[in-house]
């Protein structure tokens, strides 16, 4: 079955005029990585580079959703156009977003300055989309001055959000073993804000003194290297979220002023391309499983002939010079 053509600047200019439906079908057509893509990202491309990233992570349960959806509120008191995109689970079925965290953020769901999409991560590790450095092009050039991205909330390996977003905000609940997690996951070298939610609970002092330890035990509290500070909040009640806004703003303003902003940026910009040339290479060379090749080599292996290593050296030239590399 052909797919439906797509009139790509019509598209991209009622995206730009704050069409809810345009930009939804761009971000699906990055979804779906429609035939029309290289011509959408092209037609935005001229339009990105003004939205604020911020990702927000942790475990499940420490109320990521609802942290996004006062922060949403918090933007909007200053009249900023805020888009999110929540990273769910996979369906195992349809392949779409399993949880839906839209149904969390209904209050912001008349607002015509508030873009909320659900994404599927696909099967991606790191707690993310494959997609989202695209859709996040969309939301910018779509004119949104705020990005927030929740992670899917899946533990330990939720650092890839590290790499995306401009300040990466780390949740924490107590009484959910969270500080010990951190120590182990990596998740201390990823945050340039903590928060530790639900600090209504028993426990939450405790929880931001452990981490405030921590944060003192790393290689961050030397002159000049920004160091994360750990803010108490009870987002269910919009308790703390000042505070939290005020760190964002600090960590934000410290980016730009040294430069690491836009070395974030560029490291950015670099991992895409990266990961677009790699997903190239891989789709010209998807038919290397059942290269009549591959058998002769691996038997070469499985006798001593060869070892696999000089063996996939000889394959890739191979296929090189078939595809006139």
């Amino acid at each position: 079955m052909a797919r439906r053509s797509v009139d790509v600047p019509a598209l991209v200019e009622s995206a730009r005029a704050g069409s809810p439906r345009a930009v939804a079908r761009l971000i699906s057509l990055v979804e779906d990585g429609h035939e029309s893509l290289r011509e959408v990202m092209a037609a935005l491309a001229p339009h990105a580079g003004n939205a604020y990233v911020i990702g927000l992570t942790g475990s499940p349960g420490v109320g990521k959703s609802t942290t996004t959806t006062a922060l949403v509120g918090a933007f909007r008191e200053r009249r900023l156009r805020v888009g999110v995109l929540a990273v769910d689970p996979s369906s195992p079925f349809s392949g779409g977003a399993l949880l839906g965290d839209r149904v969390r953020m209904q209050d912001h769901a008349l607002d015509p300055e508030v873009y909320i999409r659900s994404m599927a991560s696909r099967g991606h590790l790191g707690g993310l989309s494959f997609t989202t450095p695209q859709a996040i092009r969309v939301l910018d050039a779509a004119g949104c001055d705020v990005v927030l991205v929740e992670t899917v909330g899946v533990g330990q390996s939720e650092v890839e959000i590290a790499g995306l977003a401009d300040t990466s905000v780390v949740l924490l609940a107590p009484g959910m073993g969270d500080g010990i997690q951190a120590a182990k996951a990596g998740i201390l070298e990823i945050g340039d804000v903590f928060v530790v939610n639900k600090a209504d609970r028993d426990g939450a002092d405790a929880t931001v003194r452990d981490l405030r330890h921590m944060i003192s035990l790393g290689d961050r509290t030397e002159p000049g290297l920004w160091r994360p500070p750990v803010v108490k909040a009870v987002a269910a009640q919009k308790v703390g979220i000042d505070e939290v806004m005020e760190a964002l703003d600090k960590h934000r303003a410290f980016v730009e002023e040294n430069g690491e902003l836009t070395r974030r940026r560029e490291r950015r910009a670099a991992d895409e391309i990266e990961t677009i040339a790699l997903a190239a290479l891989r789709a010209r060379f998807a038919h290397v499983a059942g290269h009549a090749g591959v058998v002769t080599l691996a038997r070469e292996v499985l006798t001593g002939h060869l070892d696999p290593y000089a063996a996939a050296d000889r394959l890739v030239l191979e296929l090189g010079e078939q595809l006139g590399a």
